[in-house]
C-alpha cells in the first residue's frame, strides 16, 4: 500500500513538474513575441510619417493580414538598405493599392 502511494506521489510530482516546464516555455514564447512586436513598432515608427502610421493603423482594423504583409515588406526593405527616406502617406497608399486586390465589377446584361 505504501509503495502504491509513493508511486502515485512520484507520478503526481512528475506531472506537476512537466506542467511547470510547459508554462515556463509558453511564458518565454510570449515574452519573445512581445519583444518582437516592440522592435517592429520601433522600426515602423522610424520609417513611416505620422500620417502613414495613422493610415496603416486604420487599415489594420479592417485588413490585418494585408497590413502585416506591408509591414514585413517595409522592414525587409529597411534591413536590406533599399529604403533610405521615410514613407509618407502618398507612398503608403501606392503600396496599399498594389497589395489590396481590386474588386471586380460585375456587369449583368439583360437580353
Amino acid at each position: 500500500m505504501d509503495e502504491e502511494l509513493e508511486k502515485l506521489r512520484k507520478k503526481k510530482l512528475q506531472d506537476l513538474q512537466q506542467q511547470a516546464s510547459l508554462q515556463e516555455d509558453l511564458e518565454g514564447q510570449d515574452a519573445q513575441q512581445k519583444q518582437f512586436e516592440e522592435q517592429k513598432k520601433m522600426i515602423l515608427r522610424s520609417i513611416l510619417t505620422i500620417d502613414a502610421r495613422e493610415r496603416l493603423g486604420r487599415i489594420k482594423i479592417a485588413r490585418p493580414e494585408i497590413v502585416e504583409s506591408i509591414e514585413n515588406q517595409l522592414i525587409m526593405a529597411v534591413q536590406s538598405g533599399q529604403l533610405k527616406n521615410k514613407i509618407n502617406d502618398e507612398q503608403l497608399r501606392m503600396l496599399l493599392s498594389k497589395a489590396i486586390p481590386k474588386k471586380r465589377d460585375i456587369k449583368i446584361k439583360r437580353r
